[in-house]
């Protein structure tokens, strides 16, 4: 289900703005979100989220999950501000 359109990083930007890399990313951040929401494994939800393999790279794929997890919890919680002050802009 990987988009190779959207090619990701091994980890988010960490800024406090939203970002170019965020816009891109949302529906990979809703998509971490609800797989946690499911009770998703994480390994599963990397792999399929992100095309990677857990058995070769575990390090690297939990990093890349819980960043981005982490990432979309923020967005929930103070991103999606300015999206909302974006919008009133306009």
């Amino acid at each position: 289900m990987v988009d190779a359109t959207h090619a990701f990083l091994d980890e988010p930007p960490g800024d406090q703005n939203l970002t170019p890399y965020d816009r891109e990313h949302m529906i990979l951040y809703l998509r971490l979100l609800d797989a946690e929401r499911d009770g998703a494994d994480w390994q599963e939800a990397v792999e399929i989220l992100f095309g990677l393999d857990p058995s070769e790279e575990p390090e690297r794929c939990r990093k890349v999950h819980d960043s981005h997890l982490a990432r979309a919890r923020w967005m929930t919680e103070q991103g999606y501000r300015h999206l909302v002050r974006e919008s009133q802009r306009n």
